[in-house]
């Protein structure tokens, strides 16, 4: 895996690393704000913080530092999201060919992760991911949206 940036945004000074950290994956806009609601409520019960990762997917004709969308922009609508966030938030945007190897390169091990999807039937993108990540030892919650 070839792991060209990543940027943070919003971290938390002075955290210790003692403190339940759940990590959101950004999926879709929707999906992904019922699930940083989901785990903003877990968070503030339990004195914990949320990690917003977010895999940006740069496609294999562009080189790996230059996505077709911009990080500034994505810095700017990612920062509005965690500023609007009651819980310690610290966003982290990776560009990557390969969401779930990168997933798996930067999640710790036995993370809690928590994962937004539309409600189908049968089996979405989110829902083999969190499959991919369940099967690797995470721990998984998955919120499903209409």
């Amino acid at each position: 895996m070839t792991l060209a940036v990543q940027k943070v945004l919003a971290p938390a000074a002075g955290e210790s690393e003692s403190r339940l950290n759940l990590d959101v994956v950004f999926t879709t806009l929707e999906p992904t704000l019922a699930a940083l609601k989901k785990a903003g409520a877990l968070a503030s019960r339990l004195n914990g913080r949320i990690t917003l990762v977010v895999p940006q997917i740069v496609p294999y004709p562009l080189p790996l530092k230059t996505p077709p969308v911009l990080i500034e922009f994505n810095e700017r609508r990612f920062h509005v999201i965690a500023s609007q966030c009651p819980v310690a938030m610290t966003v982290r945007i990776y560009l990557c060919r390969d969401p779930a190897e990168t997933l798996a390169a930067v999640l710790k091990p036995d993370s809690v992760v928590v994962l937004g999807g539309r409600r189908r039937w049968w089996p979405t993108a989110e829902k083999r991911l969190a499959s991919k990540l369940r099967r690797v030892g995470h721990k998984v919650i998955f919120t499903e949206t209409e």
